[in-house]
């Protein structure tokens, strides 16, 4: 029996025993997980995905890919050089059981990308996932109702503030190379506005920032981190 399984953005054909490279999956050495996102089991194929069909596999380790090297050398004003490797976070995992029916109810926790459930809601997403989804949302704490305020107070109190935040203490974060004004705004709503902030973020703080301003590895392609701790030194 095979099947034709998605994750990580990627389809894969598997059949019992494969050991296969996965983009990272939110789970442990040991852990049994269980994929959802199936397209094909032998010869049943899904619309767009095979109805509580599921492809159970065991994750065997968290590891990372082979280093890539990325050079931008940029000519003209202000030209520049930049050198940098990477290593993608990868999860290797083997496959077990192939079910073409009953996933839905196997008890075996859906697999889930390292940026969490939020893709689950998507339309066709597997039931399987769409309860995981559902579960995460209703443990997070309900946000407490403001009181209302009038808008004409409510604008008068926001025009303030907004320009006190973008003057006082503020660098001019445009000096960092991709960043232009809307950006700027971005940050500075993120309590983000010196040079000094962005040079002392950790990677968690990278990751955190790329998710908030949904830049998928822009920040690090960019050298942010780099060009912030140069213009901190003055």
């Amino acid at each position: 029996m095979f099947a034709v399984l998605k994750t990580g953005g990627k389809q894969y054909k598997v059949a019992s025993g494969d050991v296969l490279r996965v983009e990272k999956l939110d789970a442990s050495a040991g852990e049994t997980i269980q994929f959802n996102e199936v397209l094909m089991v032998n010869n049943t194929v899904g619309a767009p995905f095979v109805v509580d069909a599921g492809v159970q596999a065991e994750v065997i380790d968290q590891i990372k890919g082979e280093k890539t090297i990325n050079f931008v050398k940029r000519r003209r004003k202000h030209s520049s050089a930049r050198k940098k490797g990477h290593r993608q976070q990868l999860t290797l995992v083997r496959i077990g059981d192939i079910l073409e029916k009953g996933a839905d109810k196997s008890g075996v926790k859906a697999a889930m990308g390292g940026a969490g459930v939020s893709y689950a809601v998507a339309l066709g997403a597997p039931t399987s996932i769409k309860a995981a989804a559902a579960a995460a949302r209703a443990s997070q704490p309900k946000a407490e109702k403001k009181a209302a305020v009038p808008k004409a107070e409510k604008s008068a109190k926001a025009a303030p503030k907004a320009k006190a935040a973008a003057s006082v203490g503020a660098d001019d974060l445009t000096r960092i190379s991709g960043v232009g004004p809307v950006i700027v705004k971005k940050l500075h709503a993120l309590d983000v506005t010196s040079f000094a902030q962005i040079a002392a973020w950790t990677p968690e703080d990278v990751a955190d920032m790329d998710e908030k301003l949904s830049f998928k590895g822009r920040i690090d392609r960019d050298d942010w981190l780099v060009q912030a701790a140069e213009f901190a030194k003055g």
